[in-house]
């Protein structure tokens, strides 16, 4: 547990590494908090979501240098997530992959197509990608959250590049027709009932993505990602940011 002067529930683990990330980057230009502090800036900044105004009043800085602090070290630590390909051929299990998406609340935009249907407010459309274990991969870039799920798995190329490494994804219904490598449930028609033997089919494939919805819950354990005050562009940035982190520690 770190303090700042207030608690933040992230561990060493994660402080440690933003510290050596922003370490390893210093142009030796004085500045007014030591690596280690603004680490701790950017983390309360993730994981809480406290404004820049709380975190400037508690580290004793201005207002201007804690939103430098912070973005300049989200866009250190995006830099370190992995591409989609790099991400996918990590992945030693034999099998499969798990894909989901999650939307993530902001409340900066009133843009057409920013609605989404999930929180039933703007936002954004994210699609994670999972081992078979729940290990995530892959966070992908923000797209307007009235994104459908199909939409931004095309958009993001996860169906082509699943396909092209001969990977199986299984994705929800959000994701039926994509064709490939992906498998989605076997949806039902309008005034009929699913066969026995599919209904068992559905069961096991829910079963067997049960991991990728607790990486989501995980990722959304970063407060950023459930109603940020920043626009959607820079949720970009956040998202492999916070990938870094996950995958690192």
């Amino acid at each position: 547990m770190l303090a700042y002067p207030a608690a933040c529930d992230a561990d060493e683990e994660l402080l440690e590494l933003v510290t050596m990330v922003i370490a390893s980057l210093e142009s030796g230009r004085p500045r007014k908090l030591r690596p280690y502090d603004r680490a701790r800036c950017t983390l309360v900044y993730l994981r809480k979501h406290d404004t820049l105004e709380q975190i400037a009043a508690g580290f004793g800085i201005g207002l201007a240098t804690a939103w430098r602090y912070v973005n300049d070290t989200i866009e250190r630590l995006a830099a370190f997530a992995p591409p989609l390909t790099e991400a996918l051929t990590s992945h030693h299990a034999d099998g499969y992959v798990l894909l989901d998406g999650t939307a993530a609340e902001t409340d900066r935009v009133k843009a057409d197509g920013h609605f989404s249907g999930r929180v039933r407010r703007e936002g954004v459309n994210l699609q994670a990608i999972a081992s078979d274990d729940g290990k995530l991969l892959r966070l992908s870039p923000a797209l307007p959250g009235g994104t459908h799920d199909l939409t931004a798995a095309r958009e993001h190329s996860i169906i082509c590049a699943c396909t092209r490494l001969d990977h199986e994804a299984l994705a929800g219904k959000g994701c039926q027709g994509a064709g490939g490598t992906v498998i989605t449930p076997v949806k039902r028609r309008a005034d009929t009932e699913l066969p026995d033997k599919h209904k068992k089919s559905n069961k096991v494939h829910a079963a067997l993505r049960s991991p990728v919805e607790r990486t989501i819950s995980r990722i959304k354990q970063w407060r950023i990602l459930r109603h940020a005050r920043i626009s959607p562009n820079r949720l970009s940035s956040a998202s492999a940011a916070l990938l870094t982190l996950m995958i690192y520690t």
